[in-house]
């Protein structure tokens, strides 16, 4: 572990991205007898690890407490795969497994699958981006009532599953505990989202709900939405790129006020959710313990966007509001002025592409003059090109008063260039009081020799990160 630039601890062999060879995997192997209180073990990305773990699955017996396996992009070969189903009867305590990225296990999940014992205590099954295919959901929805403790199943970026999604839905019955399901660009389509309607009546535990970037589930939502109501517990639904139909949010607009627990939602890239004429936004004041709301992309009108600005002065908690790429937030941002004044929590501020004017930063301004946004981190302006030099020398002015805020980004769209006007030297100014503050993007905004030298002297003198065109 030293060797490797680590900490020797007996209960966790952390050698991530630690660039081992093939002869490094042989000598950690024969160490394991040496740590039998061994329960984790992470040795992702390191390529070399494929083709050479069955030299340390002989050996998991000495280390029969491992609770935590984690080899995501470690280019895991077809001989890996079958050694590491072999391995799964001597590590009986294995609670977490992580093989994502690891494309070779495409075809092949069954090695792995047919060794797992019923009962297994396995809560974590992450197999992100493994080129899985239709047989291998297939594999996986048998196993699933040998794994009554799962907790978390993520199967997101494996396109070629979309198909047996429905089978696997028919046995989440038998993991009544789960709490997270992600099903992220998996190639649903719109009989699969009727067949996970259909579990989500077992799964009274479900905090979060993965279906993003199913573009072929859009219009399947009317007839598919009858349990998520019933979804309690559930934290975090994410239902961006989904290509939702108006007729879709006729129903959403009904069932998503409904949970009650709701903490994140992300409607981003769905561009019927601005246009429609059902309510939706305006009913979010009924999930006061929302934290995070994202509608990037929406297409949302002035109109659609009032009804949030209301709703918003109901969510007390709201720490993330994202709004990029919506055209109408330009001139009509102090629409938020209330919202804005009562949401003390709130981190992330996301405004990109919006066509704001100077008259959109001067409302920002005067919000923190007044004490307010006092707790914002993260705050991105970028590709609003319709700024007047005369906007962005206010915002600068009033940009100390942002405390605690460690990123900014005021880029430009990337077809565009423009010199750095006066505002400079109030930013400049701004960043020696801004004591957090660690990046800073202004792509593409066109710095005289004197600009540059002053930034790059401030970024050596303060140790910041300051991206810009060179």
């Amino acid at each position: 572990m030293q060797k490797l630039g680590k900490k020797p601890n007996s209960k966790n062999l952390d050698l991530n991205n630690c660039a081992l060879s093939a002869s490094d995997v042989t000598e950690l192997a024969s160490l394991l007898p040496f740590l039998p209180e061994l329960e984790e073990i992470n040795l992702s990305w390191n390529g070399c690890v494929g083709g050479t773990l069955k030299a340390l699955t002989v050996h998991l017996h000495h280390v029969n407490l491992l609770k935590v396996l984690r080899l995501n992009n470690c280019r895991l070969a077809a001989e890996d795969v079958t050694s590491l189903g072999e391995a799964f009867e001597i590590v009986p305590q294995l609670e977490e497994l992580d093989l994502s990225w690891n494309s070779n296990i495409g075809g092949r999940l069954s090695l792995l699958t047919k060794k797992l014992q019923k009962g297994c205590k396995i809560k974590l099954l992450k197999i992100t981006d493994c080129n899985l295919t239709a047989k291998d959901g297939e594999s996986l929805a048998e196993i699933l009532n040998v794994m009554p403790n799962l907790e978390v199943l993520d199967l997101s970026i494996n396109k070629h599953i979309g198909c047996s999604v429905k089978v696997i839905a028919q046995d989440l019955k038998n993991v009544p505990g789960l709490k997270e399901l992600n099903l992220h660009m998996c190639g649903l389509k719109q009989d699969s989202l009727q067949g996970l309607d259909t579990a989500l009546q077992h799964l009274a535990e479900l905090r979060k709900l993965d279906i993003s970037c199913n573009k072929e589930i859009g219009g399947g939502f009317k007839d598919s939405t009858a349990h998520l109501a019933s979804l309690k517990n559930l934290e975090v639904l994410d239902l961006h790129q989904c290509c939702v139909t108006e007729e879709d949010m006729t129903v959403l607009s009904q069932v998503i006020p409904l949970l009650s627990s709701l903490q994140e939602l992300n409607l981003s890239s769905n561009k019927n959710v601005g246009v429609s004429s059902d309510p939706l936004l305006g009913r979010l004041r009924f999930l006061p313990k929302l934290k995070s709301v994202a509608i990037s992309n929406c297409g949302l009108r002035e109109e659609s966007f009032s009804s949030l600005a209301e709703a918003a002065l109901h969510l007390p908690e709201l720490e993330i509001l994202d709004l990029s790429w919506n055209k109408c937030v330009g001139g009509n941002l102090k629409l938020l002025l209330g919202a804005l004044k009562l949401a003390t929590e709130i981190q992330v501020l996301r405004l990109s592409s919006c066509n704001l004017v100077a008259e959109d930063l001067a409302l920002l301004a005067l919000l923190t003059q007044d004490g307010h946004l006092a707790r914002l981190r993260k705050l991105d302006l970028s590709y609003n090109n319709n700024i007047s030099d005369e906007g962005w020398v206010i915002f600068c002015q009033g940009l100390a008063v942002f405390k605690e805020l460690s990123e900014l980004d005021v880029s430009l769209r990337p077809s565009s260039c423009r010199d750095c006007g006066t505002w400079f030297s109030e930013l400049l100014a701004a960043l020696t009081k801004l004591p957090v503050l660690a990046e800073l993007g202004m792509q593409r905004w066109v710095l005289s020799e004197s600009q540059r030298k002053r930034l790059e002297s401030f970024n050596q003198d303060n140790k910041r990160n300051i991206r810009f065109d060179r």
